[in-house]
Formats: C-alpha cells, structure tokens, sequence
C-alpha cells in the first residue's frame, strides 16, 4: 500500500528522492484537484526550500514525505490561515506551531492547505470563502466535516498522510464518509501551543487522516507529548494487556434517531469479525445521556465563540457584523452571549461526569464500539437546513436566548442525526478511532468507532490491526492498486 511510511522506505532506499515526490504531488494536486475542491493552497516552491533545509534529518521515521495541513488550528509561517472565513481570506501565519514542529520533526514536508468549514463548526466542508469539497468516492457527496479537505486530498491519492483535527468528530466522520482511518487521541496527548493552549476546553485535539494503521500508529507514538505549560496532559500511555478483550456495544443513536440499515450492516461487520477473534463482546445501554451532553456542546461552542470574536475584533480593530461570517456562524455568536459563567461551568461538570462514567464502563470492558455515524455521507444537493432556519439565521441577534438555543440545536440537527456517536470522545478526553469496515449498495463507505480509556490507544491499534491484517478494512480505490 502506497501509504507514508511506504515512501518512507522509497525514500530511505533511494529509490525516489523527496524532490521527486514533492514534484508527483503538485502533479496530482493539479491532475485531481478541480474535481474535488479538496486543496485550497499549495506552493511547490516553499515546499522544496523547506526540504533543503532538513540537513541531518534522513533518519526521521517519515523523511521527505509530503504533508497537506488543514485550513483551521495547524499553522506553518508563511502559509495560509484563514479558518476558512472571509474574514481573513488573505491573513498567513506568523509563526508555526508546535503541532506542525512535530509533523516536521518526524521528517514530513508541509505542502498545502485544505479545505475546512468556517471556524470548523459543520460535519461537512462548504464554507463560502472556498465552496464545497466532494468525496473521492461519488463527487455528488459531501465529505464530511471538519476535516473534509483533509479526506478527499488523502482519498484521492494526493497526499499519502493529511493534518487533521477533531473537536466533535471532525477527523472520525470525514474518516467514516471517505473510507479512511480517523484517530481521536486522548485530550492532552498531542502538542499544542505556543497559542491556543485549550482547544474548545480540551474537546478540540490536532492529528491526521491515514489509511494503514502503522501509519496510524507510528505518528502518534511520534507526536505524542505535550509542553509543560499546556492546561490538559495525558496519563502515562498504556499498554494494552493481551487475550480476548471485553468489548461493551452499542448501536442505538445517543439522540434516540434512525439508525440506518448500512450503518447496521457496517457494525455487524465489525462485531462479527471480533468475535469470531475471540473477544467477548457485551451490548450495553448507552452509557450517558446524549441529547443533555449535545446541548452542553453547544453552550460551549456558544461560549467560546464570544471569546474568539472578542479577540478577533482586538486584531481588526472593529465590531464583527453578521456580513463578515456565515449565517451559523452568527448565530452561534448570538447565542453564546447569552450564556452565563453558572451555564458554561455546568456544561464542563457535565463534561467531568461524563468521563467518570465512560472510565467506570472500561474498568469493566477494554473498549466500546458503536457505528461511527448512521448512515453514509449525505448528498450535497441534501438540504440540511430548512427556509425557517434560515429564515430564524437572518435575525439571529433579535432572537431571545430561549429560542436562540432552539435555533443552534436545529440547525445540527439533520447533521447530527448522521454523526451522533462521535462527540462523546471530545467531551470526556478518551481516545476514538473510526475504521472503514464497509461499503453501502450507494457505493459510499461507512465505518466503526472503537473507543478505550485515557492513554489507552494501544488497545485501539491493536482490534484496528487484526481487522486490517484480516482484509476487513475498505480503504479508497487508489490504495488498492
């Protein structure tokens, strides 16, 4: 499989050099590119002056293989970062950040960004400033969200390793959308800083799209760590023990909507493989109440944004008006001025309770496996709002709090019928993997989450690994030449 450790190796052994893959991936970019709208910024040139500068670097576990970075939170001095909103269409990074230190620490090349909704809010990537991406498998498809730029580049074959984050799901639901490996680390476990220490409270974490699980693997056990000063650090990473495990199941949506017949199908998949490996698996009930914690996600998100706009407004040097930012976007602004301190420290308890709970459930169980979201990608002429939410959108700032509130929980609420499952690993910090296990009859994938308790990753490569090694993964048609 043509994965980056794969060119790696090439490169290691001389048979192509990391000129030469820089070069054939501008080819793809411009060959594949048009079609997908993954892409929004690349420079072939800053590439190649970065790469002369790693002298001494050869032996770095990814030396001289391309890396696109997404559009929103992972910043390269010199290259674009606009979070994707018209605000700062033509706004570059002043510095980078510690998380791309460590993606060039382990040798790899940052070349381009990718496409990314407006400040990451949606499970899908259309934001105004870029337009749609498509998905690699049916380009009439949404990607998914918010790391959709970051699946179709890697999807299609135009980077063999993508940067991506997640603060609701945003590397797991693109990941189920477009057949590819989504880890969610545990909070605290990947660098951050020198800005944005917090990420949403600990519920937003940086790392990447992959399609091989050694891939998977060997980047996170080579980014893991923290700096000191960052509020959130990791428990000591654990080895998981050997045997069968005891794996908890749930496939009921925790907002108590549809479940689809491929989203049973994919996870019957899964389920039937791990046990006929050995591993005792037990359905539970889902563990927390999933509709109070999806509200709680809001009211931070809500919160936040008041936060990011009043900084935002300190570097413009003026208010911030609904012509500057998406409808959503504005009304997520509206809402969280109405949340109260008492509020957004009740949604964090409740985030603290949370995680109590699911690490009771792994004192009992190794992991927790559930559909990673009910149904395939939607379709991109799939209305997911409705002419009274925007209608509701138009006027947010005159809406009360009480049907400001209304108004966010419905304007999710097609998107998060699809992508319920994921948000719970932002909000108690435990590690998530989604792994594409299936293809549905519309020719689109669909994939498993598999979660473990804080550190505990090790548990979660080793059922992505006995899958992987027994072919039961669907990884996208370039990877399978």
């Amino acid at each position: 499989m043509k994965d980056a450790t794969y060119w790696a190796t090439e490169i290691r052994e001389k048979r192509v050099s990391p000129q030469e893959l820089i070069e054939e991936t501008e080819r793809r970019v411009l060959a594949l590119n048009p079609a997908l709208n993954a892409v929004v910024e690349f420079d072939k040139a800053s590439a190649l002056a970065d790469l002369a500068s790693r002298t001494g670097q050869e032996a770095a576990p990814f030396y001289g293989v391309p890396i696109a970075l997404k559009m929103l939170g992972q910043n390269k001095a010199g290259m674009g970062d606009t979070s994707s909103s018209r605000l700062f269409s033509n706004h570059c990074a002043s510095m980078t950040d510690n998380f791309v230190k460590g993606f060039e620490k382990l040798g790899l090349i940052p070349f381009g960004k990718t496409n990314a909704p407006e400040f990451g809010f949606k499970n899908i990537t259309d934001p105004q400033l870029y337009g749609v991406t498509k998905n690699v498998w049916d380009t009439a498809y949404h990607v998914g969200g918010s790391s959709g730029g970051a699946a179709s580049a890697l999807a299609s074959g135009m980077f063999p390793i993508v940067g991506a984050s997640d603060g609701g799901g945003s590397i797991r639901i693109p990941a189920s959308f477009s057949g590819l490996i989504g880890l969610k680390p545990t909070r605290g476990s990947m660098p951050t800083g020198p800005n944005g220490w917090r990420g949403w409270q600990g519920a937003s974490i940086n790392f990447a799209l992959t399609v091989s699980m050694r891939d998977t693997e060997q980047l996170f056990k080579g980014l893991s760590g923290n700096h000191k000063a960052s509020p959130y650090q990791a428990p000591a990473y654990e080895k998981g023990r050997q045997g069968p495990l005891r794996i908890a199941y749930c496939v009921a949506s925790p907002v108590k909507g549809l479940v689809s017949e491929e989203a049973h199908q994919a996870f019957e998949k899964a389920a039937s493989f791990l046990a006929r490996a050995g591993h005792e698996l037990v359905e539970v009930a889902y563990p927390v109440d999933g509709e109070q914690l999806i509200n709680s996600y809001y009211a931070m998100n809500g919160a936040e944004t008041v936060a990011m706009m009043a900084d935002i407004e300190g570097a413009i040097g003026r208010a911030v008006t609904k012509d500057d930012v998406e409808p959503m976007t504005w009304a997520i602004y509206q809402y969280g001025k109405g949340i109260g301190a008492g509020e957004y420290v009740r949604a964090l308890q409740l985030w603290d309770q949370a995680a109590y709970t699911m690490e009771t459930l792994f004192e009992s169980y190794d992991a927790f496996l559930s559909p990673t979201a009910t149904d395939t990608a939607p379709k991109i002429s799939h209305d997911l709002q409705s002419e009274v939410i925007r209608e509701g959108l138009a006027q947010a700032e005159v809406l009360s709090q009480r049907a400001l509130k209304d108004l966010v929980y419905e304007m999710f609420a097609k998107s998060l019928a699809i992508t319920p499952y994921t948000q719970l690993a932002n909000l108690t910090g435990q590690p998530a993997i989604s792994l594409p296990i299936y293809v549905a009859k519309n020719g689109l994938p669909i994939g498993v989450q598999l979660m473990a308790s804080k550190s505990c990753e090790d548990i979660l490569f080793r059922l992505g690994k006995e899958l992987e090694e027994a072919q039961q993964l669907i990884v996208p048609a370039y990877y399978r030449e």
